[in-house]
């Protein structure tokens, strides 16, 4: 006798009917989940340090406390200011890290508009202070790191007129 429509069809269904997950798929979710969260957190955390470097590097509040200070007019818009930019961070890594501050006064701000404004300087220029915020000297123009080196290592030395 041939199987009753019933019970073929009931077959059919339980066929099509997705399988419940087991233990072994259970396990790669669990996996994929912590790794995508341990991935967020961590770029979490870097995301946090970077803008608080950002910060720590715009705070000119930083000049005349205890260290020579460096501090670039820039506008982050200026391809000559992102290259000052770049030759200064290459010259400052021949330094020690607590040797001499570097900090932006970025024109397009408030703050460093009107840092600017009381030097008297436009962008693209390099602003050196001494430890109690006394400026020893205006550098203005694109340097090159190898032109910064002797300005950075006197200004470094106390000597820079």
């Amino acid at each position: 006798m041939g199987k009753s429509r019933k019970s073929r069809k009931q077959k059919q269904t339980a066929a099509a009917a997705p399988a419940e997950p087991g233990r072994r798929d259970v396990l790669k979710l669990l996996r994929n989940g912590a790794i995508g969260a341990a991935l967020l957190g961590g770029g979490g955390y870097a995301a946090l340090g970077s803008f608080r470097a950002y910060a720590a590097e715009h705070d000119l509040s930083r000049v005349g406390q205890g260290k020579p200070t460096v501090v670039q007019v820039h506008d982050p818009q200026c391809p000559t200011c992102t290259a000052l930019q770049k030759q200064t961070r290459q010259a400052l890594k021949e330094f020690g890290e607590c040797d001499l501050l570097y900090l932006i006064a970025d024109i397009t701000t408030p703050e460093g508009q009107a840092f600017a404004l009381r030097h008297g300087v436009g962008n693209v220029t390099l602003l050196l202070f001494d430890d109690t915020g006394g400026l020893q000297r205006r550098v203005q123009g694109l340097q090159t790191k190898d032109q910064l080196m002797p300005i950075l290592t006197a200004h470094h030395a106390g000597q820079a007129s």
